[in-house]
C-alpha cells in the first residue's frame, strides 16, 4: 500500500501542473472558472490521499510510545 500512496502523490504532483486551463474562459456551474474548479478538485484529492496515508502509512511505533507515555502519566497521577 505504501507504493500506491507514493504513486498517488506523484500523480497529484504531475496533475497539479495545468497549463492548459490558464486561458480557458469556461465557467463551471455558471460562476467558477475552470482553472479554479480544477485546483479545488486537486485539493480534495490531495486531502483524500493524505487521509489514506495517515491510515495506511502511520508508524505503529508512535502509537505504542504514545500509549506507554499515557499509562505512565496516569500511574504517576494516581500516586
Amino acid at each position: 500500500m505504501k507504493y500506491i500512496i507514493w504513486t498517488m502523490v506523484l500523480i497529484l504532483l504531475i496533475a497539479h501542473q495545468d497549463n492548459w486551463n490558464w486561458h480557458d474562459d469556461t465557467l463551471v456551474w455558471g460562476f467558477m472558472p475552470i482553472g479554479l474548479f480544477y485546483h479545488a478538485c486537486i485539493s480534495v484529492a490531495a486531502g483524500f490521499v493524505w487521509f489514506l496515508a495517515t491510515i495506511f502509512m502511520w508508524p505503529k511505533e508512535l502509537e505504542s510510545v504514545s500509549s506507554s507515555v499515557t499509562s505512565d502519566a496516569s500511574a504517576q497521577e494516581s500516586n
